[in-house]
């Protein structure tokens, strides 16, 4: 491992706004059903960012909506470490990030304790449609931590995951609220949608359409 990262990811867990599980300790439980009270400093709806990788989505919606706690997870801490890092230096008090694997989220959080979710340039696993963070094994299990009727939005480049997405909303019944097959062409005034990551930009630079979905747990 490069010297930077060994040094990023033995910083991590001193970092005041990053919270890092990848193993699951009685000795040092999660905060589980407590996200508001112990790890936020004020109460408000929890929205999470899955697979955030640098984190610049859970950032930039931070700041657009004050009023909401932002939890960025992602099991790569090198990248972990850029977001938080970012976070505290922008002085934002309603973001954190998480370092755990996402198949794991009902041991770290409790029934009903999660409000909303983002997945922002999840890989779209072209040869393992179960590692796709929309397979229904995914949204079994965003439904133990997720309020009843919690949105899920995806923002991605893939084709594949875009249309892979729609099929499943269409299998499992849920309720489709934005098909939107060119983003910054069609919703270019949308603040949320706005927010450009660094893969982003390369993905429009290389002459790819954003697509984005939202829909109803």
């Amino acid at each position: 491992m490069p010297k930077i990262k060994e040094q990023r990811m033995e910083e991590l867990p001193k970092l005041n706004n990053t919270l890092v599980y990848t193993e699951f300790s009685k000795e040092n439980p999660p905060p589980r059903g407590k996200w508001n009270t112990e790890v936020f400093d004020k109460e408000q709806p929890i929205v999470l960012e899955l697979a955030c990788g640098k984190g610049e989505y859970s950032i930039g919606l931070a700041e657009i909506e004050p009023d909401k706690n932002y939890v960025g997870v992602d099991v790569k801490g090198n990248r972990l470490w850029v977001g938080a890092k970012e976070a505290l230096e922008k002085g934002l008090e309603n973001v954190r990030y998480f370092r755990s694997y996402i198949d794991h989220l009902d041991l770290y959080f409790g029934e009903n304790e999660v409000d909303e979710a983002w997945i922002v340039f999840s890989d779209p696993y072209l040869k393992k449609k179960r590692k796709r963070l929309t397979h229904p094994k995914f949204l079994k299990l965003y439904r133990k931590v997720m309020k009843p009727g919690s949105v899920i939005h995806l923002k991605t480049d893939s084709d594949v995951l875009y249309e892979y997405t729609k099929e499943i909303i269409q299998k499992e019944d849920l309720e489709l609220i934005t098909d939107e097959p060119d983003v910054h062409k069609n919703l270019p005034e949308d603040p949320k949608l706005s927010i450009r990551t660094y893969y982003e930009n390369i993905h429009i630079e290389n002459g790819k359409t954003i697509k984005y979905l939202s829909f109803k747990l």
